[in-house]
């Protein structure tokens, strides 16, 4: 029987970041959920399709090919890992997040992946309903200035914005994504917290590690 672990968490939390590295050391797959709903967003966008329109959302949400491949992520055959990364695709995450069938859609893939390898997932929802039999959960967050700060130096983020810019987007999703109806970003009662405002990369792996030891996942 594979095992599964769920990484849930605010925006700019280092979920992505932390997953993929303690994936690597453990020798787990990974699976960045986050970036599903950056690509069905990335669409929406590309195709001016109005994102406030859920019924336009859901009529055209069928047009939607998305596959991943050693964490590149295609759309429609074409790869935008990049791409959803922008500035605009961040801003309306959150909104195509919400949306029911986007979820259920999403929520059935990513059950479906998680069936077929010892994995890492990372979102807002993976402990508290995707697998809610994981192995172990964790909840990893910081403060809002931190979590911007990392934002706005992480090299990998194509952003033009300022620190102030960011951290208000921070607070926004945080926001939408707690007061969200559909499984809204909520920490899982088992689920291990661990805040990463004072503590490095490495500080976060070695600490998982030690609960994925004591707890028989490794």
């Amino acid at each position: 029987m594979y095992k599964s672990i769920a990484i849930d968490g605010p925006a700019g939390a280092g979920k992505s970041s932390i997953s993929k590295l303690l994936a690597k050391k453990i020798n787990f797959h990974y699976l960045d959920t986050g970036a599903m709903y950056r690509a069905c967003t990335y669409f929406y966008l590309l195709n001016n399709i109005d994102v406030n329109d859920e019924k336009s959302i859901n009529e055209n949400i069928d047009k939607i090919n998305l596959t991943i491949e050693n964490g590149v992520f295609y759309l429609n055959g074409k790869d935008i890992t990049k791409e959803i990364r922008s500035d605009e695709v961040t801003k309306n995450v959150s909104l195509i997040s919400s949306y029911k069938k986007i979820r259920e859609n999403l929520v059935d893939m990513q059950r479906n992946i998680a069936k077929q390898n010892n994995i890492i997932l990372d979102g807002r929802d993976i402990g508290s309903h995707v697998l809610k039999d994981a192995s172990i959960k964790f909840y990893l967050t910081a403060d809002a200035e931190v979590r911007a700060n990392r934002r706005l130096n992480d090299d990998a983020v194509s952003s033009n914005l300022t620190f102030e810019e960011i951290l208000e987007d921070i607070k926004r999703r945080d926001y939408f994504d707690s007061h969200r109806e559909i499984t809204p970003l909520v920490k899982a009662d088992d689920a291990i917290l661990i805040d990463s405002s004072n503590l490095s990369i490495d500080q976060v792996i070695d600490l998982m590690i030690k609960h994925l030891e004591k707890n028989n996942v490794i």
